[in-house]
């Protein structure tokens, strides 16, 4: 025992004397300990966290930062909805675009006081005209129905802002329509030969962002014009769209529908899969708060598990049914209430609908009509009208995708790099 009094008089006293010593003994441990626990796990789970692009994203946005460059001079958002704040807030927070070099306009007042709030700094602005003076990147996030009028105040002010140029005028508080500007939509279902038409302007790019953006988990699929836009200026769109999230550049424009009623409207067939089951567990008697986290934990576990396996999802439902066990029985059930079919079928009226609100033969797929049918689209400039006839070229044909395919491939930029697809 006085050995062990000893020994402990001994620790206190280098404790007691030499504090920092310990502190730095603590630290070297702790980070031992880190490398250690790195090294040990294995090679997928290591790289786990990288899925999501927010994480990676940022780390290589603090080096950016660091020079204090914007990636665009001015960035102007018609609109002030979800979507638009989704890309809004990143942009700030990630130090890729200081507060005072974006500008932002809203028809509601409200809104805009809210963005005046929530992102001190930014600039808002009381009409079209003003928001896009001298603005090298106008992102349209408004609703396809407001498309229009959008169009014709930008029309307007570029007329107005080449009027001024022809004049020689210093046109102080007057509005500067730049010929570099660079048209970026969030709107669903519009074509970009609809902006080229409706704006004048020469350089759009089209993208389809999904809600999870909000949280910097979205999925965006865009492309813009070839000719008129480079290498450089595409990898400055692809910075500000890879913000909230992952994107997928397609060099053909109709995969942008196509992924509208995949991603983009995607996390709504998850939401209400994910009602149907949180309502089932309280009819068999969970509270809603418990059954509600069950099924949350289920769909994210299930989607992280697939996507670090990269197993085929057959064969990871199949992992998980026995034979005459209790989720066979489950399956049986959805598979004879045609599950899959109504799934397809969904995804498909939703394609057709995106191809309708952009003014498009929207006759494709499965189930389609096969009599000519008058289609209006508030879409197309001026409100044209016109005969359907059920798939143009390919009506006739037998086959459920009528339309000629998309050609080129799709290059998806993550946290891993260029991939194609």
């Amino acid at each position: 025992e006085t050995t062990k009094q000893k020994k402990q008089t001994s620790i206190d006293i280098i404790t007691t004397s030499y504090p920092s010593n310990i502190t730095m003994t603590n630290r070297l441990l702790s980070t031992t300990t880190r490398l250690l626990s790195r090294r040990l796990l294995p090679h997928g789970r290591h790289h786990r966290t990288n899925h999501f692009s927010t994480t990676t994203t940022a780390t290589t946005n603090d080096a950016s930062s660091s020079k204090n460059e914007n990636i665009f001079s001015k960035i102007t958002f018609i609109g002030t909805g979800k979507m638009s704040q989704a890309m809004l807030s990143p942009l700030i927070s990630q130090n890729l675009q200081t507060p005072s070099s974006i500008t932002a306009y809203d028809v509601s007042d409200a809104a805009l006081s809210k963005v005046e709030t929530l992102y001190p700094g930014v600039q808002t602005a009381t009409s079209i005209p003003e928001a896009i003076h001298n603005s090298n990147l106008i992102v349209y996030g408004v609703k396809p129905q407001n498309v229009e009028m959008v169009h014709s105040e930008i029309r307007r002010a570029k007329l107005e802002s080449q009027g001024n140029n022809n004049e020689d005028d210093e046109n102080e508080g007057g509005c500067v329509v730049r010929d570099d500007a660079i048209l970026l939509s969030v709107v669903a279902g519009i074509p970009i030969s609809n902006y080229l038409l409706g704006t004048s302007l020469t350089r759009i790019a089209r993208s389809m962002p999904n809600t999870p953006a909000q949280i910097g988990a979205g999925i965006t699929v865009w492309s813009c014009t070839p000719t008129t836009i480079d290498a450089h200026d595409r990898k400055r769109i692809n910075t500000v769209l890879n913000s909230f999230g992952k994107t997928v550049f397609v060099e053909d424009e109709n995969f942008i529908d196509m992924s509208t009623s995949i991603s983009g409207s995607g996390p709504a067939y998850v939401f209400l899969l994910m009602e149907a089951m949180v309502d089932a567990g309280v009819h068999m008697g969970f509270s809603r708060e418990t059954a509600t986290t069950l099924v949350h934990h289920t769909l994210l576990g299930s989607t992280k598990f697939a996507m670090e396996t990269g197993e085929h999802p057959a064969v990871l439902r199949n992992s998980v049914t026995s034979p005459a066990g209790t989720t066979a029985s489950a399956i049986y059930e959805l598979e004879n209430g045609k599950f899959r079919t109504v799934i397809k079928d969904a995804i498909w009226a939703c394609y057709r609908r995106s191809l309708e609100m952009g003014g498009q033969c929207s006759q494709v797929g499965p189930n389609r009509q096969t009599t000519p049918t008058m289609t209006t689209s508030s879409a197309v400039p001026g409100g044209m009208s016109g005969i359907d006839n059920g798939g143009g070229s390919g009506s006739g044909s037998g086959s459920h995708h009528p339309v000629e395919p998309p050609m080129g491939e799709m290059g998806v930029q993550s946290s891993f790099g260029n991939k194609v697809l």
